[in-house]
């Protein structure tokens, strides 16, 4: 399936999509961007961002669309094991309803990749494997190229602890 907007990838083809934060800095370029997201489908938003971050708001622009914000700071990981399993229960609970989930933070890179890192190890990939499916995944995205996903070996270990259980 093809990608809705450029810096983005598909971790459950048509179900569960992660990549960039989906606001550009015009309002008409944002209204396109979140257009394509809408199109495809996209009916659940998680944004990984904090408030102070000095990114313009979206969610006026989502119709019936929902947005939910777990704050994450930039460049690291969630602040407790609770968090990250609220955004996974989120996902998860998106999915089984029919939703079509878009998971983002800033550069789509860090924290997103973290939060699907440990959603593969929830589904069946802990540990290393949950490391190298991602790296796979991530490879659809233009940004991978230039960048890998999560940026630190602090979020690497993070995902690579993360208990499939949980």
């Amino acid at each position: 399936m093809n990608q809705p907007i450029q810096n983005c990838y598909w971790i459950v083809s048509g179900a569960f999509l992660a990549g960039e934060y989906p606001r550009d800095k015009d309002d008409q370029t944002s209204r396109d961007k979140l257009g394509k997201l809408l199109d495809s489908g996209v009916t659940t938003f998680i944004d990984l961002t904090e408030a102070d971050e000095g990114l313009l708001p979206y969610a006026q622009w989502l119709g019936t669309a929902t947005h939910h914000r777990f704050p994450i700071q930039d460049v690291s990981v969630p602040s407790s094991p609770q968090i990250t399993q609220d955004i996974l229960d989120t996902i998860d609970h998106a999915i089984d309803q029919g939703e079509r989930v878009y998971l983002h933070c800033w550069g789509g890179v860090g924290r997103t990749g973290v939060i699907v890192g440990c959603w593969l190890a929830r589904h069946g990939h802990a540990g290393p494997s949950a490391l190298d499916q991602l790296h796979e995944l991530w490879q659809q995205c233009p940004k991978s190229r230039r960048r890998r996903s999560p940026e630190t070996q602090a979020q690497e270990r993070y995902i690579l602890n993360w208990e499939a259980s949980r």
